[in-house]
């Protein structure tokens, strides 16, 4: 009896020392991933830690008192409806006659990313068409449709005829994974319809561009040229399959040609000029740098809803521009755990880093808080061949009608909780980041290739990861 007790008792012993044996082998090969240091301050010291619905709209939080007061002033201007001339407040009066929003808040809602309309008729969502036709201005730029411009405007004061309407129809793609999981995504197609100024030229380029969110753009202007032009590989040297490369677009006040920085195809050197075309373009308000009103034919604005010359004084276009500067950029969520660690690194190993740079510092800035910045964009401010799934067939100075700037990524997994959607890519037409990545082509091929062969855990590791950015 005892001995078979024994025997009994060496053979739990025996299982227990194997299966610990096992855990052993098993832990040693699992590795505890750790952050960077700083890897949570996306913005160095003008990052915020909030995710309320209000995570976008935060002041850079090192930045001076007087440049804090500046920052208010152009916070109203940005968030205030501007009106028709004349008007009792001459310092927002002048919009139209033509126009896409009454303010710079109706496209970027609480400073964040504008969608496509949700249905016919639906106005100031954000989204808006660039119109021009082949041929370039004397300064390289693009040559604008003969009846309605570089820009369709869906919005008019009293006494003129809108320009026509938009609709807009989604064709499903299917895109099915190896593992057997499909995925149903939607290509847009743009119809513009009761036209009032004639028809559109037969050889018109559309260009969709859907607003982004506002943070940090500061420091990407704070970035040097010298580091922007160390990420470029025009020729694809290293055989990589990835050639990014630099806009050079015309700065106007200048009147020299500048890297671009801003912008669906980075055809803006820098803030003033991009918030300058913003007031002109999408809500026809002049400025010291795009002087002319959007005019249809037939139409003398300098009789009608003058607002002055310019309507927006430099004084107050330079507070607005500041404003853009400095908002804050929201921190890191959930980075430090391990499931975010692991998706990190499959978006590295899919090489999605060769044009999403993590990391880099910004330079000398007229503005001090954005000077000498550790950052973490996911960017690289380059043109890249997207394929032509995602072609708008719009060339933008350097840019071809293939390519497109590397968005910056630090903010996206807020945006559902800022502006209540979560549709990416240039015209919004990506529901998810998923959808973004499987639209993903030309140059990015290889990347997204990668992320399709991932085990479905994988790849929702990796999603889960750039939702922590």
């Amino acid at each position: 009896m005892l001995h078979k007790f024994l025997l009994k008792y060496i053979l739990l012993f025996s299982i227990l020392l194997l299966l610990a044996s096992c855990n052993n082998d098993d832990d040693s090969d699992y590795v505890i991933l750790t952050p960077e240091k700083n890897e949570a301050f996306s913005g160095g010291e003008t990052t915020v830690f909030d995710v309320s619905q209000n995570a976008f709209g935060f002041q850079a939080p090192n930045l001076d008192e007087e440049n804090g007061l500046f920052f208010f002033t152009g916070n109203s201007l940005f968030n205030q409806n501007w009106v028709t001339a004349p008007a009792s407040t001459t310092a927002r009066d002048g919009l139209g006659p033509l126009f896409n929003s009454r303010s710079c808040s109706g496209c970027h809602f609480k400073d964040g990313r504008g969608r496509a309309p949700k249905f016919d008729g639906e106005k100031s969502t954000g989204l808006l068409f660039r119109l021009s036709i082949p041929g370039t201005n004397t300064v390289g730029g693009n040559l604008p449709d003969p009846n309605y411009g570089g820009q369709f405007q869906d919005g008019v004061i009293p006494g003129i005829l809108v320009e026509g309407d938009i609709k807009i129809t989604y064709e499903p793609i299917e895109v099915t994974y190896p593992d057997g999981t499909s995925v149903a995504l939607q290509k847009p197609n743009y119809s513009f319809i009761n036209l009032n100024y004639g028809p559109l030229a037969a050889n018109v380029q559309i260009s969709p561009r859907v607003a982004n969110q506002m943070i940090g753009l500061g420091l990407l202007d704070a970035v040097p040229e010298s580091t922007l032009l160390s990420f470029a590989d025009e020729t694809d040297s290293n055989k990589d399959g990835i050639s990014g490369k630099p806009n050079y677009v015309y700065d106007i006040e200048t009147q020299s040609v500048k890297i671009g920085r801003f912008g669906w195809k980075s055809n803006q050197p820098n803030l003033k000029q991009q918030v300058a075309g913003a007031f002109s373009g999408d809500m026809g308000i002049s400025s010291s740098l795009f002087p002319d009103e959007n005019c249809p034919p037939g139409v003398d604005c300098n009789t009608i809803a003058n607002g002055g010359t310019p309507e927006i004084t430099d004084e107050n276009l330079d507070k607005v521009a500041l404003y853009s500067s400095t908002l804050a950029v929201p921190g890191r969520r959930d980075h430090d755990k391990q499931e975010i660690l692991e998706g990190k690194q499959l978006f590295e190993k899919s090489n999605c880093v060769a044009c999403h740079i993590p990391v880099m510092n910004t330079g000398t800035h007229t503005i001090k808080a954005l000077e000498n910045q550790t950052i973490r964009p996911y960017t690289d401010l380059l043109l890249h061949d997207m394929g032509d799934g995602l072609a708008d067939n719009t060339p933008d100075f350097k840019a071809t009608g293939k390519e497109w700037r590397t968005p910056p990524l630090w903010g996206i997994g807020l945006i559902e909780t800022v502006n209540n959607h979560t549709n990416l890519l240039h015209d919004g037409r990506a529901r998810t980041i998923e959808e973004a990545i499987l639209w993903h082509d030309g140059e990015a091929t290889a990347s997204k290739k990668e992320f399709m062969n991932l085990a479905e855990a994988d790849r929702t590791k990796l999603i889960d990861f750039i939702k922590s950015l």
